[in-house]
């Protein structure tokens, strides 16, 4: 019988698998052979330890495979989108912060303080007509008319009061400050009721109140101006301050969150590209149709935040400048203009102190619009003298600086078209104020009371006419930043809305597509 050489019945070694390749086994060596001829690092997914399984993560094998490489640029965008998410939301939190303070709480608190400042000046304003007027009770207004204005302002003064201490919350310095107008009012109240009582009785003609009168009203108008306007000039003041400090705080991290966003946004971006171009091109597709639509989707989102930051500044700036800035100034220029036109009463009632009535006027006439005397003496001559030089004529567009004080400010901010044209109805409506008092100045100097009591008090034409006319111009031009306010807070407001969701919503949705874009090409590696 013939034998077969043993070449040919036993398998070479080096050719021979070494167990069938049917079996699991064989298919996993084959694997390791087909990895080791392509030049590619051994099958990692090999069962190992936990040890095994931490020292290999340490060493950062796994980046040395495709699945590994992909995973890692994943997370690298899923932080990115965890980066953005949290920059967004810091940032429209101090943009909506600043929109509360300054349109919510801190702004209708200074306007609160400043309705109470006015509201206190003009009692002492309308007390003053009343005693002047004395039994000629058809003088000027009217004794009734004058008291009548008198009580809407002490319910006014009553209810600022209450509302400023409402605004307060936990500021204890203002509370307190609240609660000593709201007593020092009573205190002044009962003065004036005395005062009122004490005239009654009199009976005396206009201009001709009796000692006892007059002083029992120095201690009333004393207090008012002493303790009771200065503190609630301090609320107003105080609560100013906080609006600006908000504006400038909220305002500066609102454009460092609107940086932030533009930073992190723009490596989520680049992350997600980067990811895309090497799954395109270990895997020889075109695009990945689920990472496209992240990458579209998260600069939608980092497009239209850095558009709402920058939006936000925007309103908060025009809220601060174009409208609260000039609400304050015209508030206080409003009640320092009727304390000033109550000085006028003062005058001519009080003879004893006429000459420290008359600089207090100038002093206040100078801070709604302060002229230049030109190396002259600061006078109320050189200022009747100045004030229609440097009026004639005046363009706000054209002449800012020609004049300071609250009036000064305004004409500085002013924007074109409708508060330019009330600015100037309201300057030429201060001119004729200023002329009145003059007037009626040289009348009561020049041994003429009477006809200079007429003039401050007449009803139809005069002084009086001539002040409403000014107040209700003014009114006019703070009601036109106060549109510019309320729409600027309105449109801050509105801009916010849903953006409490909006960054969750899409970072969510981008962490997924991230996600899906991914799987399958993992998937193929199992």
């Amino acid at each position: 019988m013939t034998t077969k050489p043993e070449s040919q019945t036993r398998p070479d070694a080096a050719t021979a698998p070494a167990t069938p390749p049917t079996s699991p086994t064989g298919r996993q060596a084959a694997r390791g052979r087909d990895r080791e001829i392509a030049g590619e690092p051994p099958d990692l997914r090999r069962p190992m330890g936990i040890a095994a399984r931490v020292e290999t993560f340490l060493r950062a094998q796994w980046l040395g495979t495709i699945p590994g490489r992909i995973r890692a640029y994943a997370a690298v965008a899923l932080v990115g989108v965890a980066a953005l998410l949290a920059v967004l939301s810091v940032a429209i939190g101090n943009a909506r912060d600043g929109v509360q303070t300054i349109g919510h709480d801190a702004g209708p608190r200074v306007v609160a303080t400043g309705s109470l400042y006015f509201a206190l000046s003009d009692m002492d304003a309308q007390v003053a007509n009343v005693l002047l007027i004395g039994r000629q009770h058809d003088l000027g207004i009217g004794h009734d008319e004058a008291l009548r204005r008198y009580e809407v302002r002490r319910v006014e003064a009553g209810q600022a009061a209450v509302q400023a201490a409402q605004l307060a919350g936990d500021n204890v310095n203002m509370q307190r400050t609240v609660r000593e107008v709201l007593d020092g009012l009573g205190r002044y109240e009962r003065l004036v009721g005395e005062a009122m009582l004490l005239d009654r009785q009199a009976n005396h003609a206009a201009g001709q109140l009796p000692q006892q009168v007059i002083d029992t009203y120095r201690r009333a108008t004393d207090l008012m101006k002493m303790e009771l306007l200065p503190k609630a000039y301090n609320l107003t003041l105080d609560s100013g301050a906080t609006v600006r400090q908000s504006y400038e705080s909220k305002r500066t991290a609102i454009e460092s969150g609107r940086t932030w966003v533009v930073v992190t946004g723009a490596l989520l971006l680049a992350a997600l590209l980067v990811l895309q171009v090497y799954v395109a091109g270990r895997f020889r597709r075109l695009v990945n149709p689920a990472l496209a639509l992240a990458t579209v989707v998260a600069f939608v989102l980092v497009a239209a935040s850095t558009g709402l930051l920058s939006a936000q500044a925007g309103h908060l700036r025009k809220a601060k400048e174009d409208g609260f800035d000039s609400i304050l100034a015209l508030s206080r220029a409003r009640a320092i203009s009727h304390s000033a036109f109550a000085d006028e009463s003062r005058y001519l009632l009080d003879p004893g102190r006429a000459d420290t009535y008359e600089q207090t006027y100038l002093d206040k006439s100078l801070a709604v619009l302060f002229v230049d005397p030109q190396g002259k003496p600061v006078n109320l001559e050189t200022y009747y003298a100045r004030l229609p030089e440097v009026l004639r004529g005046f363009d706000p567009a054209r002449d800012r600086g020609a004049f300071l004080g609250f009036f000064g400010d305004e004409a500085n901010r002013a924007r074109p078209g409708l508060e330019t044209s009330a600015l100037n109805d309201t300057l030429r409506a201060y001119q004729k104020v200023i002329e009145n008092d003059q007037t009626m100045r040289r009348l009561a100097t020049g041994d003429d009371r009477n006809a200079a009591i007429t003039l401050r008090m007449g009803r139809d034409s005069g002084a009086i006419k001539d002040f409403d006319d000014y107040d209700r111009a003014l009114v006019r031009l703070s009601a036109a930043h106060r549109d510019a306010f309320d729409q600027a807070i309105k449109d801050g407001d509105g801009g916010l809305g849903g953006w409490n969701l909006i960054p969750v919503g899409a970072a969510v949705v981008i962490a997924g597509l991230i996600l899906v874009g991914v799987r399958p090409r993992l998937a193929e590696f199992r």
